[in-house]
């Protein structure tokens, strides 16, 4: 049995939202669920009955309650969920009116600006007065291109209590990523800052709403936040008005929340259309209001006394599943900007100043502020600090033992897994469970998720595809302009028909319970018919002091496939014959032979997507000679160019 790198005291486990639940699940079942093993393991042989206790203890709002929790727990797609339900998102999210702090927004060069429930709630009914009276109603789309700012938050929730569709994209997307997306949907009104900062320097937003307006004649409305400068001029924008000026002045008013059945669209979310245009997936305000309480309440353990912050943008489904953390009373940090302006540790002092008590980030940040030896604990006060939670990639070990080394001993470090398509997760942390380092601590409440094999059989200890065998309510709908569910089927259900097969590479853990994430399985390396996962890489190279960054791809050659191993190297350090023995020797000792490059490339710059995710299979198109055919999905699309026609690749 591995040793923990953190187990948590009886008394935190005493008072835990978890330990509430499961005391919840015995009472009104007559169980004696003792562990989470015994309460997960309840919560998927009853699915309709953990759902109906996670409507309850979540205390979910609703004007008419459901008739049945689900119509055919067994079929996948197509399950419907807590029939007959009528329910607003926005007043779930809405339902504390009083004087504690809802959400504190900080800027990169903007001051701390706090907002209480009570004012939340009169800026949400004020902006849903004035979007009703442009015509805004039930089933419309209405989208946000915005920095991470409270105006984004409060939009989204004007929208919802309508019954209009949100979606949004971060301001650093380019044009054509924008209408690939909007294009598709749609949208009746647009949300848009003048701008946005990053690293200390403004970028204009309107000239390129201008353009993007030209090819989206859906737009009726285009409502400006004033961000960058205080008064910007939106006379080349059209049919455009000042967000202050759009907003009713009137006080004391009411939201009339539109009463919706629980499958009714609340968000288009997007694939990251790296192979082609974005999918857009819709998912229901019923499904993602349930799904993340479950994981905000049980798996975080918020309650009102804490502040949650993630870093994200509003293009990435953290922010969505953030933003949840309303409906639970808590207090909401919203950050915007670079997380290394002007130094390594602005967000540590953020967590100091706001006192912090989940910080949420990913495993790339991670790496990054280890190797800029930023020191948290010691430099910051991170007393009220309990859990910290990574995703977007795998965190290796070592990841794992920064965060305990160098921001706190006493946390919850929760490795988190599952993805846009869901809202949500497969796998991650769990309050009541002890960490081990390279594991996320368990599979989520209410998700059947396996590792099978190539022949569909469900295997432990050892690397496999991630399914997940029963519905769960946060399944997209459906997919945007896929009238007979063609594109949805084949995104999930064509390799294991009947079951959601999500494209992960993962081990299930017999001995500790936990998840090990081994990158994308279309992107899994396959040589001499051996399938690898690329993080066994990257949390070898990444640790190297003379590497900043990698990606690792397989090399279609001579009838197999060679891995082929890019490194960013830090700066004035050259790749010589003793570094590629290093990082060779390195690779091979902690992994196995199979695992060592073939070739390594010096770069100078790796692709990700705008979420930062890295994009193996975009430079393995390239390297092939193939088009990348949505590169306005990337953060850096210039990057892709340094891997074509290397000659290093033709020997």
């Amino acid at each position: 049995m591995k040793t923990p790198l953190w187990t948590p005291s009886e008394e935190r486990i005493k008072q835990a939202n978890m330990t509430r639940f499961m005391e919840y699940v015995n009472e009104k079942y007559g169980k004696e669920l003792t562990s989470y093993h015994g309460l997960y393991q309840w919560s998927i042989d009853n699915i309709p009955d953990f759902w109906a206790s996670m409507w309850e203890f979540g205390e979910i709002k609703s004007s008419k309650n459901y008739e049945v929790v689900v119509d055919d727990p067994n079929k996948m797609p197509g399950a419907q969920w807590f029939v007959g339900a009528k329910l607003n998102f926005a007043e779930n999210l809405l339902r504390y009116r009083d004087d504690r702090i809802a959400l504190i927004f900080k800027g990169e060069v903007h001051d701390s600006v706090k907002v209480t429930y009570a004012e939340l709630y009169d800026r949400v009914v004020r902006l849903a007065k004035s979007l009703r009276e442009t015509g805004v109603t039930v089933g419309d789309r209405v989208a946000g291109f915005m920095p991470n700012v409270m105006e984004t938050v409060i939009a989204m929730l004007a929208a919802a209590s309508i019954g209009a569709t949100w979606s949004s994209c971060s301001p650093d997307f380019g044009i054509k990523g924008v209408l690939d997306r909007f294009g598709q949907i749609e949208p009746k009104v647009l949300f848009t800052a003048n701008g946005y900062s990053y690293n200390g320097k403004p970028f204009d937003s309107l000239g390129r709403i201008a353009d993007i307006l030209k090819e989206l004649p859906s737009i009726q409305k285009v409502v400006v936040v004033p961000y960058t400068e205080r008064e910007p001029d939106i006379s080349d924008v059209p049919n455009s008005v000042q967000y202050g000026d759009f907003v009713s002045k009137e006080s004391g008013l009411e939201i009339e929340f539109e009463q919706l059945p629980f499958g009714h669209p609340l968000y288009i979310m997007y694939s990251s259309g790296t192979t082609g245009l974005p999918k857009c997936m819709v998912q229901s305000a019923g499904g993602i209001l349930v799904h993340q309480i479950k994981e905000l309440m049980l798996h975080t353990d918020v309650k009102r006394v804490d502040t949650i912050f993630y870093f994200t943008t509003c293009g990435w489904m953290m922010w969505n599943w953030l933003v949840c953390s309303l409906a639970l009373g808590a207090t909401v940090l919203l950050f915007d900007g670079s997380p290394f302006y002007p130094d390594p540790g602005v967000l540590w002092k953020l967590a100091q100043d706001e006192k912090m008590t989940v910080f949420g980030t990913s495993a790339r940040y991670i790496a990054a502020i280890e190797k800029e030896g930023v020191k948290p604990g010691k430099e910051y006060n991170l007393t009220p600090l309990k859990a910290v939670l990574s995703t977007g990639s795998p965190l290796p070990v070592e990841g794992f033992e920064y965060i305990y080394r160098e921001v706190k001993e006493n946390l919850q470090l929760a490795s988190i897994s599952g993805g846009t398509d869901i809202n949500g997760c497969f796998a991650l942390g769990n309050p009541v469970g002890s960490v081990y380092g390279g594991e996320l601590q368990c599979r989520a409440l209410g998700m059947k998720v396996e590792a099978f094999d190539e022949d569909g059989r469900p295997v432990r200890n050892q690397q496999a595809e991630l399914v997940c065998t029963v519905p769960f309510p946060s399944m997209p709908i459906y997919f945007w302009k896929d009238p007979d569910g063609e594109k949805y089927r084949s995104a999930y259900f064509e390799r294991y028909p009947g079951v959601w097969h999500h494209g992960d590479f993962i081990e299930i853990r017999e001995d500790t319970g936990g998840v090990i994430i081994y990158g994308r399985s279309d992107a899994t390396l396959n040589p001499g018919g051996v399938r690898i996962g690329t993080a066994d890489i990257y949390s070898v190279v990444e640790t190297l002091d003379e590497v900043t960054d990698s990606i690792v791809v397989g090399q279609n050659w001579e009838n197999d496939v060679r891995i082929i191993l890019f490194v960013k190297l830090v700066q004035g350090v050259q790749l010589t014959e003793d570094l590629v023995k290093k990082i060779k020797n390195a690779i091979r000792a902690n992994t196995t032979l199979r695992h060592v490059p073939a070739k390594i490339i010096p770069v100078d710059e790796i692709p990700y997507t705008i979420n930062m995710k890295k994009v193996e299979l975009a430079v393995k198109n390239v390297i092939h000679g193939k088009p990348v055919l949505n590169r306005d999905a990337l953060a850096n699309p210039e990057a892709l160019d340094l891997y074509k026609d290397l000659p290093e690749l033709q020997t």
